[in-house]
């Protein structure tokens, strides 16, 4: 009897915002036989132990990757952090990557083309693929799919030049597309929300979340996350 062929599936990293379209892509590309997701490479602000940008506890990303059943790939930024130091930790990390027999790095971007150049200028010449399986997708019929599918998330992180402060803190629901004004693209993708999921078909269990203080950094408004069962103290790192 003829054996079968055995699919070699391509190891990748994947770039992990904690937000909505990184955690669609992880359920897009465990769909795809040709890649194996090995980690999840993020980007922390090592001065407040959170995320870049999205501001969100690096607790509660551990917990999300916990649930996701992958490793944590960190990148330590220092603050402030200058674009070259960040593309020195970016390339320090892309070694590491390789030297781990990693192939290629995936990330969540939709559509914004200079966004894709510089991802693939980044990786050019390190021996990595750039993967974009959300690329192109109609972000209308995106987010209302992300929705249907049971993923849950909440806007950690507004542009006020964009949208409006009251959204922050708010459940990413067909309530929230019905109420976004015409000139925000419904899955944030310009830069006008930012989002942490704390439930969906790429989690073997949920990750409870309370939505903590506001803060006003510059034209940005952050929602303090916490999860559930702990309180903000006066002593938890600041946005």
């Amino acid at each position: 009897m003829p054996s079968k062929e055995i699919l070699r599936r391509k190891p990748i990293l994947l770039s992990w915002s904690s937000g909505k379209d990184s955690a669609w892509c992880l359920h897009v590309l465990r769909n795809k036989r040709e890649y194996e997701i090995v980690g999840l490479l993020t980007t922390f602000n090592e001065a407040a132990n959170r995320v870049a940008m999205h501001a969100v506890r690096r607790e509660l990303v551990e917990r999300q990757a916990a649930a996701a059943g992958l490793p944590l790939w960190p990148v330590h930024l220092p603050w402030p952090c200058s674009n070259e130091q960040y593309e020195g930790l970016m390339a320090e990390a892309c070694k590491k990557a390789i030297r781990n027999g990693i192939e290629g790095i995936a990330f969540g971007d939709l559509f914004l083309e200079d966004v894709r150049a510089y991802r693939e200028k980044l990786l050019k010449g390190t021996g990595l693929e750039p993967i974009l399986p959300l690329w192109g997708q109609p972000t209308h019929e995106l987010a209302r799919g992300m929705i249907r599918s049971g993923l849950r998330a909440k806007l950690t992180c507004v542009d006020t030049k964009q949208l409006d402060a009251e959204f922050v803190g708010r459940e990413f629901d067909e309530d929230l597309l019905a109420a976004l004004p015409a000139s925000v693209d419904p899955c944030g993708e310009k830069g006008e929300f930012h989002s942490f999921v704390y439930a969906g078909t790429m989690f073997d269990s949920e990750i409870p979340v309370v939505v903590g203080e506001t803060v006003v950094r510059d034209q940005f408004v952050f929602a303090d996350l916490n999860p559930a069962s702990i309180l903000a103290s006066p002593s938890s790192p600041s946005l």
